[in-house]
């Protein structure tokens, strides 16, 4: 079984290492890893370079944003199954992609999430908030709650079947994508009770303005989905993850 893995990334010198070596330290060694960059001027473009051959394919170009870009990273992949990890992410060890083939080839599943922890970006070992994919159902999506991205990794046949990400979503893209394949068009999916990723805090949708954005881009993508809800069911989601900061201190199996 191929994995296809994509990092998209845009002048980030600073954390791109860390996502490329979690990504070629892997134990399964069946992956392509593409990376797409969009015209990087800081220095990403040449570390990315340095790794030669390791990269299975490296894209460097303008694009229309995120999901321009990550669209791009799936329509050039071949894999059977794809990944998308951040830039700002890394797995958190070197058994991760061999975990989730083997839940694919055991469950004979569409699609697998677990979850992941935020950590401080100046210092990744210590942990601020653990996201607990273990709640969630289709109907949580009702309630803005969805498994955590990083983690998900779907087969390639899905994307070709149900689509890519909507350009024309600033921060929610990946919500919605996850609503049409999960809700919308039922595909089967496992969940593994372990983290997965590690995501450095701060990113696109963290501020007050990005939080408002989010959440009219939710609604939306539910009333273009059939899922229903209102504005008052999709806040409720943010005082739930409070219990995300309380659970930081869970262990790390």
């Amino acid at each position: 079984m191929k994995i296809s893995i994509i990092t998209v990334v845009w002048n980030n010198a600073i954390t791109i290492k860390d996502a490329i070596d979690s990504v070629l330290s892997q134990t399964y060694k069946n992956i392509e890893y593409i990376i797409v960059d969009g015209a990087s001027t800081d220095g990403t473009v040449e570390i990315v370079q340095s790794y030669g051959q390791k990269i299975s394919t490296f894209v460097s170009e303008k694009d229309n944003g995120l999901y321009d870009a990550m669209n791009k990273g799936i329509s050039l992949a071949t894999g059977d199954i794809v990944g998308i990890l951040n830039s700002d992410d890394f797995y958190i060890n070197e058994y991760v992609i061999e975990k989730v083939v083997k839940e694919f080839e055991g469950k004979k599943v569409d699609s697998v999430f677990a979850d992941l922890v935020y950590v401080k970006s100046d210092d990744i070992n210590k942990i601020v908030r653990y996201y607990d994919s273990s709640y969630f159902n289709p109907d949580k999506f009702a309630y803005g709650w969805m498994p955590a991205h990083p983690t998900f990794f779907v087969k390639r046949e899905v994307y070709l079947a149900h689509g890519y990400f909507k350009t024309d979503y600033k921060i929610a893209a990946d919500y919605e994508l996850l609503v049409r394949f999960l809700f919308k068009n039922f595909i089967s999916y496992c969940y593994i009770p372990e983290v997965l990723v590690k995501m450095r805090m701060g990113g696109v949708s963290t501020s007050w303005r990005s939080i408002y954005i989010n959440t009219f881009e939710q609604l939306r993508a539910c009333k273009e989905n059939g899922v229903q809800t209102s504005l008052v069911k999709l806040f409720y989601k943010y005082p739930q993850k409070l219990l995300g900061y309380i659970k930081k201190a869970k262990v790390i199996r």
